[in-house]
Order: C-alpha cells, then sequence, then structure tokens
C-alpha cells in the first residue's frame, strides 16, 4: 500500500484500479473509489469514523478535504459521504457527511456541511456555503453565503457537467 493510502484501524480504502491517486493526496481508511475516479494534489479523504463512497468518472481536485460524521447514541448512522457519478469537486472544496447526486459542479472553495442532500444535475458557484441539513433540488444553479437557488440550469449547462467529469478521467489518464 503507498504511503498517501492508509488504512484506519480495519478499514482499509478500495480503489478501483482505473483510478488516479495523486502521490501528494492522502486517502484514509473506509473509502470506496468506483472505476475512473481521479484525486489531484492535496487533497485529503478521510474515511476514519464513517464510510466515504464515490461514483464513477467523479474527480475530486486539488486542496480538497472531505470528511464524515461519527456514528452516536441519537444519529446511529452518523453522516457518511456519498458522492455520486460524474461529480467534480472543485479546488479547494471542504465536503462533510453530506449526500450529491450524480453530474453535479462544485465550485471552488465551496463548503457543504453534514447531511445536506445535493440531488442530479447542480452546479454551485464557487465560494458558496451551504448549510447543514440544507436540500438543493436537480437542475438549477445556486451561488453564495449561505447558498440559494439562483436560476434554472441551461441545457448548455446541464451538458457542461458530465463533460467535466469525462475531461478530468482524460487528464488523470495522461498522468497513469
Amino acid at each position: 500500500m503507498k504511503k498517501n493510502v492508509r488504512a484506519y484501524l480495519e478499514q482499509t480504502p478500495k480503489i478501483d484500479a482505473s483510478c488516479y491517486v495523486d502521490e501528494l493526496s492522502v486517502v484514509i481508511g473506509d473509502v470506496h473509489l468506483a472505476a475512473n475516479v481521479s484525486v489531484w494534489p492535496f487533497a485529503v479523504i478521510r474515511g476514519d469514523v464513517n464510510h466515504i463512497r464515490i461514483g464513477q468518472n467523479s474527480n475530486v481536485q486539488d486542496h480538497a478535504m472531505l470528511h464524515v460524521s461519527h456514528k452516536k447514541a441519537d444519529k446511529p448512522e452518523g453522516s457518511p459521504l456519498i458522492i455520486g457519478e460524474d461529480v467534480t469537486v472543485g479546488h479547494g472544496v471542504t465536503l462533510h457527511g453530506c449526500t450529491i447526486g450524480n453530474r453535479v459542479l462544485l465550485g471552488i472553495n465551496t463548503i457543504v456541511l453534514d447531511d445536506v442532500i445535493i440531488e442530479d444535475d447542480v452546479m454551485i458557484g464557487a465560494g458558496s456555503l451551504v448549510p447543514p441539513r440544507k436540500r438543493l433540488e436537480s437542475g438549477y444553479l445556486y451561488v453564495g453565503s449561505p447558498v440559494q437557488k439562483v436560476r434554472p440550469l441551461t441545457d448548455k449547462e446541464k451538458e457542461f457537467l458530465p463533460y467535466s467529469a469525462r475531461h478530468y478521467v482524460k487528464v488523470a489518464g495522461n498522468y497513469q
């Protein structure tokens, strides 16, 4: 096992052979990366006190921080982190114990907190804050701190969501 891919207690990351995990990133514990996931320099994916699942073709860009909330008596499942397919997690994004649907773009330095649900086909503008337990509806652009629904996504923006993910799969292939 590489030094940047580490077990935590009895949990070892499960990483599909097609993934690109940069040597300057860290993946710890109960983390599953599906096919073609890419993890870029200085990203931290820490599944120590709960699990993290990242879907096919998703990318976690430089300086992103992904973590979870632990299980406890009043919340027996805690807050795991679930990321769908074709998701672009932008530079410096913080995701904590939330659920991200498919074809989502999280803009640079966005913060998404515990128990948020982001439905499929959503764009979040750079620097946004999504407070705990908020639900973002499919098909919209959200911006702000706290985040607000701005407008429906255009057809061109909807087409960009899977394009962004495929682009990172291609770029990751150049590094492998």
